[in-house]
């Protein structure tokens, strides 16, 4: 365990905050063995995964900071059919959907490239392309922080929502994922539905991608809107895209005849967050004001993004806090809908 260890390189924003305590768990018996130790029972302690969610909005964390960086792979059922494959908490997502990809196994594809890591995939239950981590997700093995004792939680038990799950809400710092199972179909009818997939492929004269192909393609579409956080910082998509009754939706709908939607299976309609931030701005001067570039110093919104809220460097968290305020006023103001952060502030 180390003291005053700065998590610049633990949050892909880059902010510079300093931890109080910090450790890195490599594997179990060290995670069960930190949890009897008196530092992780009597201080506030975060259990940090790739750390691509996260908002450190102050300089110093007044706890321990938990790093979980276990690693393995290994197929527990295989047949004609499906595959049941588990993957520790610590492994790189994007690496572990490839891995799927490339045994020709159907169900992540279009989760692909997400920055992150897979033990803190359930808690978010991320989404994307149509496609979110529920659809295929079988269990997931945890440590309760309070007892050090291992639990299973189904995917009923799990009580996942939108970007949503019982981790983020009611158990959230109560347990630990430590291992992720998902069953995976050997032959399946590829997602090409959602966002501009197939705009891509006709551009590129894909008629028929097989399994690698999409999950390339959709590499290659995050990568020309996404930043790369090694050079500016992000959390990807900061915002979720609301759900608003179809009432609501159909009388914007009359004033902005573009405006994207999809509709849910509750009657509901999703409008993407992006759109409405791009379609209102900071500034009243202009005909069409939007959000989307604009920079304020050290913080800004990504120019090929809205939903991106992005850090040039030298800001604090605290910027893109209120960053993130001003944008939910406008959208608000404009269109009468609110907007929540998918990121999680610390």
């Amino acid at each position: 365990m180390k003291t005053n260890v700065n998590l610049r390189p633990y949050n892909s924003f880059g902010f510079s905050a300093v931890a109080k305590y910090f450790i890195e768990i490599n594997d179990i018996q060290q995670l069960e063995e930190l949890i009897q130790n008196d530092i992780f029972k009597n201080e506030k302690h975060l259990i940090l995964s790739g750390g691509n969610n996260v908002l450190f909005q102050n300089d110093f964390f007044d706890g321990l900071v938990v790093y979980i960086n276990t690693r393995g792979i290994e197929t527990i059922q295989d047949n004609d059919n499906e595959v049941i494959v588990r993957a520790q908490a610590g492994e790189d997502w994007p690496d572990f959907v490839r891995y799927t990809v490339e045994n020709g196994w159907h169900g992540l594809e279009n989760l692909a490239n997400i920055p992150g890591k897979v033990g803190a995939a359930p808690v978010q239950n991320i989404g994307a392309y149509g496609m979110e981590l529920k659809d295929n997700f079988l269990k997931c093995e945890t440590i309760e922080t309070a007892t050090g004792g291992k639990r299973v939680f189904s995917k009923t038990e799990c009580r996942f929502g939108y970007r949503e799950s019982v981790f983020k809400k009611e158990l959230k710092g109560h347990y630990i994922i430590t291992s992720v199972d998902f069953k995976l179909k050997k032959n399946a009818s590829l997602h090409l539905e959602y966002g501009n997939i197939k705009t891509y492929l006709e551009q590129n004269g894909i008629e028929n991608p097989t399994l690698l192909q999409l999950h390339d393609a959709i590499c290659a579409i995050r990568d020309a809107k996404l930043p790369d956080v090694k050079r500016i910082g992000s959390a990807g998509s900061f915002f979720k895209n609301p759900v608003i009754e179809r009432m609501q939706f159909e009388a914007l709908q009359k004033n902005y005849p573009n405006l994207p939607h999809y509709d849910e299976p509750n009657g509901k309609v999703k409008v993407p967050a992006g759109w409405l931030i791009e379609h209102c701005g900071p500034t009243t001067g202009s005909d069409t004001p939007s959000w989307k570039g604009w920079r304020d110093e050290h913080v800004g919104v990504y120019e090929k993004q809205a939903l991106v809220l992005v850090h040039y460097g030298k800001g604090k968290g605290h910027d893109i806090a209120k960053l993130a305020e001003r944008i939910q006023a406008s959208v608000k103001a404009k269109f009468d809908i609110n907007i929540s952060p998918e990121v999680v502030y610390i």
